[in-house]
């Protein structure tokens, strides 16, 4: 699923033509033509027996001197032109390309040369990308306390935001929170920020692999958008994020409102970028934009630091 959408942003977000996307991917134009072509075009799936190859014998041999090596300073370490002078005189008959792509191989495996150990400054441009999590609120909904679970789907450039609260974290409330964020926001960024949800992740590997999830990967071909995992355990891949947007009011100032499939929260920034205005003039005329708003919500909202509009649906 990475290369179809891989070929579905290139051709229908970057406007790129199909031989032109054909030279870039390596794949052939036919194939191209039937992806783009096709409504629910499918990647095949090659399947090919693997056979050892002519360092199979000696790779053993290569990962004993490798950890030698990497218990020794830089220049006392084997070099791959001296390794590949002992294996010929063991019989090797391979070439230093074959080598040095498995040395290449093991040290991005083990980890020796981690690009996770630099950091960059968290500086984005308008429209690069966005950033999306979960959060578990408690509100008192009809006179009783509910458990909701609060999509939170914030623009890195501009920090405008979306809240949908809905009573789980299934796919298709993750799909729905996607679809009524894009919408509110009025447009789509060209990458996507996660933490390693199971909805889209379903294995985690070494580094920056995922094994992603297709119907998770099949939404973000949909949307074209590039999908990107933050490292485990890493809090400062979303900095600026978990804090900044649990923006549901109090509990106690909610009661007797009737929340139903989900509650939305545009913050007053969202208005400005939107519409060239702040203030509660520009909330409530993006509010209009939904019809059936519950009576009195605005004023909730503004006894809660007039910072956010609040909009509940029966």
């Amino acid at each position: 699923m990475e290369m179809l959408g891989k070929v579905r942003r290139m051709h229908y977000r970057d406007g790129l033509s199909r031989s032109e996307i054909a030279r870039r991917t390596g794949l052939s134009r036919t194939t191209v033509r039937k992806w783009l072509g096709e409504a629910k075009a499918a990647e095949p799936r090659y399947r090919r027996s693997k056979a050892p190859g002519k360092l199979a014998a000696f790779e053993a041999t290569v990962v004993g001197w490798l950890e030698a090596d990497a218990q020794r300073p830089k220049r006392a370490r084997r070099t791959a032109q001296a390794m590949l002078a002992q294996l010929k005189a063991q019989g090797f008959e391979g070439s230093y390309t074959l080598l040095t792509d498995f040395i290449r191989a093991w040290r991005s495996r083990k980890g020796t040369n981690d690009p996770g150990r630099a950091f960059v400054p968290l500086k984005f441009e308008l429209g690069e990308a966005f950033q999306f999590d979960w959060s578990e609120e408690r509100l008192v909904i009809g006179g009783v306390w509910r458990k909701l679970q609060v999509a939170h789907l914030k623009l890195c450039a501009s920090h405008a935001f979306v809240l949908v609260a809905y009573p789980s974290q299934a796919h298709e409330m993750l799909f729905d929170a996607h679809t009524r964020s894009f919408e509110a926001l009025g447009g789509i960024a060209r990458r996507g920020i996660y933490d390693n949800m199971k909805t889209a992740v379903d294995k985690v590997k070494k580094g920056k692999g995922r094994v992603v999830n297709a119907r998770f990967y099949a939404m973000c071909s949909h949307y074209l958008f590039d999908p990107d995992f933050c490292n485990v355990a890493s809090g400062w891949g979303e900095a600026g994020f978990r804090n900044a947007c649990v923006a549901l009011p109090q509990p106690a100032r909610c009661a007797n409102r009737a929340v139903g499939r989900g509650a939305r929260a545009l913050s007053r920034r969202t208005c400005r970028t939107a519409g060239g205005g702040s203030g509660n003039r520009q909330a409530k005329s993006a509010l209009a934009r939904w019809p059936n708003s519950t009576p009195g919500c605005w004023r909730v909202a503004a006894a809660c630091g007039r910072n956010y509009g609040i909009r509940s649906t029966r």
